[in-house]
């Protein structure tokens, strides 16, 4: 489903996992053509890294083995990197990833290394000329606490950026919009999206642009910077990303709050087993949104569940049924908490695969119907991505996973695709970790081809 969203950096981790006997891994859909090495850069801990392919050009940003912010720039058919430093270095926290966007005038942006600091902000003061960003303002309002930066196009095309103001458990999310004329940038909601009135905030995964049109978003509360007091599951759609409605088209008033029962899929309570980020979204040959996620069953136990709006109303259902609880909490950037889910993929016009890992049941997959979001044992073949060499670690350290980082920009050729590739040890609550540590690890940037 990744072409119907607007950009969106993704970073994926991956680790070894084992299929369950009612399906069949199949070859990789695309193979690798080449790798060039970027950079060397910190093994020790994960955070977000950005590639962007425009026309002809590829632009990646990082952080160096140093800790410092760069961006590499080189021509598609180039394969030397002109690299630039900027005035920015990162710490050990795992939310400050980096992101980039390229406006219609050919302008790079930039933003990234925040987590509750005052915004970063950089913009190039020539069209795809790394050597002349600066760094900005924006509306100057808001923007001395900000996390979880993010370009995005509007229905119109033109160059959005979101951000959070303020902190995990009493946060804003503000919507700015960009005048490529006058190089300026404004509010494009008078008020935020999600408003926690000084005791919650709402973690949302989107907006993305669904096979129908319209931007959808899924989304969690939490309470405080305890992770454990993720809350109501909640959705929205919009046409536009100004006006907003429920799954059933009903318009509602920004911004959007808890108040707002209508926006709820599933109450679930405080410490009831979910965490943001474990929700995800997909669309069923109708263009009905299905949600993935999990939480605590009425016997405590952790369990998968989906969930669908159809005939008026959210029809939800666990397609697991384990006996074991999982409980968490901490703050910060949460290493592995006993159970991490991916969200539905379609495999077979009418067959959906979810894959897991549970610190009791170990790691596999479940196939689902698309008609009655069940699990059915069949014999389906689920092809891979991703050939096994990308995804399979070469350094030899305890913990260490490969990272993924998708294009933000698209290549010419609708057969081909880059991504980035590193490896790191897992999160560690965004702090230090004490020797010995992993060697670093080579940068690549990775050409595939559809098989």
């Amino acid at each position: 489903m990744k072409d119907l969203f607007p950009t969106l950096v993704c970073v994926v981790a991956f680790s070894m996992s084992v299929a369950c006997p009612m399906n069949r891994v199949a070859g990789a859909a695309y193979g690798i053509v080449e790798s060039l090495e970027v950079d060397t850069v910190p093994s020790w801990f994960p955070v977000g890294f950005c590639l962007l392919t425009q026309d002809e050009q590829q632009y990646v940003a990082y952080y160096n083995e140093q800790h410092q912010m760069v961006v590499a720039r080189r021509s598609v058919d180039g394969r030397k990197w002109q690299k630039v430093t900027l005035p920015s270095k990162i710490g050990w926290d795992s939310h400050n990833y980096v992101t980039m966007a390229v406006d219609s005038a050919g302008y790079i942006h930039l933003s990234g290394n925040m987590h509750c600091v005052p915004l970063i902000y950089f913009r190039t003061e020539k069209p795809g000329d790394i050597t002349t960003f600066q760094r900005h303002p924006m509306t100057g309002r808001e923007e001395q606490r900000c996390t979880y930066p993010r370009f995005l196009n509007d229905a119109e095309g033109n160059l959005l950026f979101t951000y959070r103001s303020g902190g995990s458990g009493n946060g804003r999310r503000f919507y700015n919009i960009y005048d490529v004329a006058t190089k300026t940038w404004t509010r494009f909601l008078r008020t935020p999206l999600f408003e926690g009135e000084g005791q919650r905030n709402a973690y949302p995964r989107g907006p993305l642009k669904g096979p129908d049109g319209l931007f959808h978003v899924v989304w969690v509360w939490r309470d405080t910077p305890d992770c454990a007091t993720n809350h109501h599951l909640s959705y929205a759609r919009s046409p536009d990303l100004k006006h907003w409605e429920t799954a059933a088209g009903k318009p509602v008033h920004l911004p959007l709050t808890l108040g707002q029962s209508e926006l709820c899929v599933d109450p679930i309570p405080s410490g009831g087993g979910i965490i943001n980020g474990c929700e995800s979204l997909t669309f069923d040959s109708d263009h009905r949104p299905i949600i993935s996620y999990h939480k605590l069953d009425e016997n405590g136990h952790m369990q998968i569940y989906v969930t669908r709006f159809e005939d008026g109303q959210w029809r939800g259902h666990p397609i697991t049924s384990w006996e074991k609880n999982i409980t968490f909490s901490g703050r910060g950037a949460m290493p592995f908490i006993g159970i991490r889910v991916s969200g539905l993929r379609r495999v077979e016009p009418d067959m959906f695969c979810i894959t897991y890992k549970h610190r009791d049941y170990g790691s596999g997959r479940i196939i689902v119907d698309e008609k009655t979001l069940r699990p059915v044992e069949r014999d389906v073949t689920v092809p891979s991505e991703y050939p096994r060499e990308l995804t399979r670690p070469t350094i030899a350290f305890e913990g260490i996973s490969v990272r993924l980082a998708h294009d933000a920009g698209s290549p010419k050729d609708a057969d081909t695709k880059y991504v980035l590739r590193w490896e790191t040890l897992g999160a560690h609550y965004d702090r230090p970790r004490r020797p010995p540590l992993p060697p670093p690890s080579v940068l690549e940037l990775v050409k595939l081809q559809r098989e």
